[in-house]
């Protein structure tokens, strides 16, 4: 379905609070836009392979593409582009093309004027390809003087950022999935990965920064820390020092487990699930990504998958996936799961590739 882009409004909405988490979840063992007709429709599509075309078309497209997003309903990959002839492509590919305003080039240009005018504590900020715009998050810790200098910077960057307020806060907070223990505090494990044929697991980075030894809920020392990322990225590799089992696996909490078999990038639109030893269990969707978090005293952390999926106070670290797909390590999150909530990711692949590890 081919779109035309017609400006919208900016407008500060009201939302759901942000607090980092410490998790883990394997187991031991958008612009409006008027519509144009097209000859027919592009065939349905899982949410993996449309992140694959989007790779793809990415590459083709170049400086015309303007970001992606998985419609579900529709099972179609919608592919933001600047004019006629890269629409031609993107339909040609099986994708839908939408016209829209802001380039790429645009929105990365709007993070970059925002890190360096408006790095405030308890703001986050993410690429919306569903809007075509950088959408600016302040929580409840901005005052009116930050507020007051984040509209400004906002408002100077016109109709590539909106800017949205939110009642929660964003921080690093403590407690886990199937749990991991250590320093009197308890993270989630996110997923277990072989490296040089020995085996590890993966965690956020928060938590490995805090924490160099790890223990299971019984108290058995499990894992040493091998390489921590925190802040600026938020992932860490814990190598199995005890004698445990570690399957490729996510604990479901209902006894059950999900096999892990690949990792992927995520893509706006696509149905994600996360596991924790909090909250257990839940599920959702990617609404957004590069997302900027800042936690405050210095804690930045860049490139994150923004969802609408809730989590809790020690539920970082823990696993984020789509069916047997590794997807991201829990980072940080607002309200929780009686009320709903929001969630950002550390992209698991980008840990992968980090670490020179595989999932296994």
């Amino acid at each position: 379905m081919k779109h035309r882009r017609i400006p919208g409004r900016r407008a500060a909405v009201a939302g759901a609070g942000v607090a980092a988490l410490v998790a883990m979840g394997v187991t031991f063992q958008s612009a409006n836009a008027s519509e144009a007709p097209k000859s027919s429709d592009p065939a349905p599509l899982s949410a993996l392979a449309a992140g694959k075309l989007a790779s793809t078309l990415g590459q083709d497209l170049g400086a015309d593409a303007a970001g992606t997003f998985y419609d579900a309903k529709t099972r179609s990959l919608v592919v933001n582009v600047l004019d006629e002839s890269a629409a031609k492509t993107v339909e040609a590919a099986g994708a839908e093309a939408r016209l829209v305003g802001n380039s790429l080039a645009e929105l990365r240009s709007a993070h970059g004027t925002l890190k360096q005018d408006a790095s405030i504590p308890g703001t986050a900020w993410v690429t919306d390809p569903t809007t075509n715009k950088v959408v600016v998050t302040a929580d409840r810790t901005v005052s009116d003087a930050e507020w007051a200098r984040l509209t400004e910077v906002v408002d100077g960057l016109g109709a590539t950022a909106e800017l949205r307020r939110t009642t929660g806060e964003y921080k690093p907070l403590v407690a886990g999935g199937d749990a991991i223990t250590g320093g009197g505090g308890r993270c989630s494990l996110g997923f277990n990965v072989v490296k040089g044929g020995e085996p590890y697991f993966l965690t956020a980075g928060h938590c490995t920064e805090s924490v160099s030894t790890w223990s299971d809920a019984g108290g058995t020392v499990i894992g040493q820390n091998e390489e921590s990322s925190f802040p600026g990225n938020d992932y860490g590799l814990v190598k199995y020092t005890g004698s445990v089992d570690h399957p490729s696996e996510v604990n479901l909490y209902n006894g059950s487990t999900q096999q892990i078999t690949q990792a992927a990038a995520a893509t706006v639109g696509m149905r994600v699930t996360r596991s924790g030893s909090t909250t257990q269990v839940h599920s959702g969707t990617v609404t957004g990504l590069d997302a900027t978090v800042n936690y405050g005293n210095g804690d930045i952390v860049n490139g994150l998958i923004r969802t609408d999926v809730c989590a809790e106070p020690g539920d970082s670290g823990g696993s984020l996936f789509s069916g047997s797909t590794a997807i991201g390590l829990t980072s940080g999150g607002s309200g929780d799961c009686a009320s709903g909530g929001e969630t950002f990711f550390q992209p698991v692949t980008e840990a992968l590739s980090v670490f020179g590890a595989q999932i296994g």
